[in-house]
């Protein structure tokens, strides 16, 4: 019975410290998306995928046409923008570093629909 209580005891005491030990380290992509002028694009949707396809996840830029993915595993990763039915290429390869910022420009291009 002992033995129990002690093995609680120090499992109480212990799993925080595991915890941080445990977790994943995560970085974030930041930037902004430009028209064909170079002007910011409000509103316009920012995608971000792993480099092999899977995870999708997007958001909107802010009235500066800056956007962020924040607290992302570190890896590689591709990211693409769109307004209306106008796109940019696909940025590939991105690499998200733990506890840093990557920050790119994404041009929307009038030939990309």
């Amino acid at each position: 019975m002992k033995r129990s209580a002690l093995f609680i005891i120090l499992f109480i005491v212990l799993a925080p410290a595991i915890a941080v030990n445990a977790r994943v380290p995560v970085g974030t992509l930041a930037g902004t998306v430009l028209d064909h002028q170079g002007r910011p694009v409000a509103h316009a949707s920012v995608t971000i995928q792993t480099s092999y396809g899977q995870h999708p996840n997007a958001t909107v830029t802010d009235k500066e046409g800056r956007f962020q993915f924040a607290r992302y595993k570190t890896g590689e990763y591709d990211l693409r923008a769109a307004a209306g039915k106008v796109k940019s290429d696909w940025l590939q390869r991105i690499m998200i570093h733990s506890n840093r910022t990557t920050e790119v420009t994404l041009r929307l291009d009038p030939a990309i629909r």
